[in-house]
């Protein structure tokens, strides 16, 4: 049976990355060229030439994570896990308050700051989202919160900045509705983990993720007043079962390097001017 070539460009571009590394002098193991460029042959043997290029196509962020909501807690995302242990940290920095978890999905960190006695108000874009939630939840966009200003006393916005086009907005409103001396944490995939295959998908489709490089979010930041205090870059865990099956059944040591020390996720922390 052929493989469908937008797999096998992505199986093919882990193995240029796992081939970069072995270019720049890093400690892959013996034999590790030889076993590369035969993996490589025979990704390239299995392209069905017969079966066309078909685009997967797009679909928006609201109609996407209501997709996704059914099985979003269900789901293995094996950047909770890198991204958790970065921000958790933050979180529990945080002077107990009153905290606007925005973009909050299903509530995951949410549930977590309301357990240590903050009083927390999650909002999303997507009801289907909020309605796996607990506590206070309202429907909004990130970049027009249905808040006054100053009115809570740090914000939360996790796993949602790539899906904007640009930043600009969001930093601007996070920084209206946290009172002057407050906390802004924000987390997001890592621009160089969204070419590993970070990109979200439901239904098969695309959802937007831009491509965010540190300098963009310092820039935003900068431009809405805020004091940079905190930057990470969680590095990807060894992974049994990295990069998913598909990667796992046609070149997993190929992947294992792909991933290694590559950054997960980017987490913030701000203070408010």
């Amino acid at each position: 049976m052929g493989l469908h070539r937008q797999h096998a460009a992505w199986l093919l571009g882990l193995e240029g990355l796992a081939l970069l590394r072995y270019g720049a002098g890093d400690d892959v193991g013996d034999g590790f060229l030889e076993a590369r460029l035969d993996e490589v042959r025979r990704i390239v043997d299995a392209v069905d030439g017969e079966m066309p290029l078909v685009d997967i196509g797009d679909i928006s962020v609201r109609d996407g994570y209501a997709i996704w909501a059914t099985t979003y807690d269900g789901e293995d995302n094996p950047l909770f896990e890198p991204e958790v242990a970065a921000i958790r940290p933050l979180l529990d920095a945080l002077p107990l308050g009153r905290i606007a978890d925005v973009a909050s999905g299903t509530g995951r960190h949410a549930g977590y700051l309301a357990e240590r006695g903050h009083e927390v108000i999650a909002f999303d874009l997507t009801a289907e989202m909020l309605a796996h939630g607990s506590g206070a939840r309202v429907q909004a966009d990130l970049r027009s919160l249905p808040l006054p200003d100053g009115s809570v006393d740090a914000a939360v916005c996790t796993l949602a900045l790539t899906h904007l086009p640009d930043l600009d907005a969001a930093f601007g409103e996070l920084a209206r509705v946290v009172r002057p001396g407050g906390t802004i944490v924000t987390s997001d995939i890592h621009v160089l983990s969204l070419y590993l295959g970070g990109v979200a998908h439901a239904d098969g489709k695309r959802m937007p993720a831009s491509r965010w490089f540190a300098s963009d979010y310092i820039r935003a930041a900068g431009a809405a007043g805020l004091q940079i205090l905190t930057c990470l870059e969680p590095r990807w865990p060894v992974m049994a079962g990295g990069g998913g099956p598909l990667a796992q059944a046609w070149c997993p040591v190929a992947t294992a390097a792909a991933y290694r020390e590559v950054p997960a996720a980017i987490v913030w922390s701000f203070r408010v001017g």
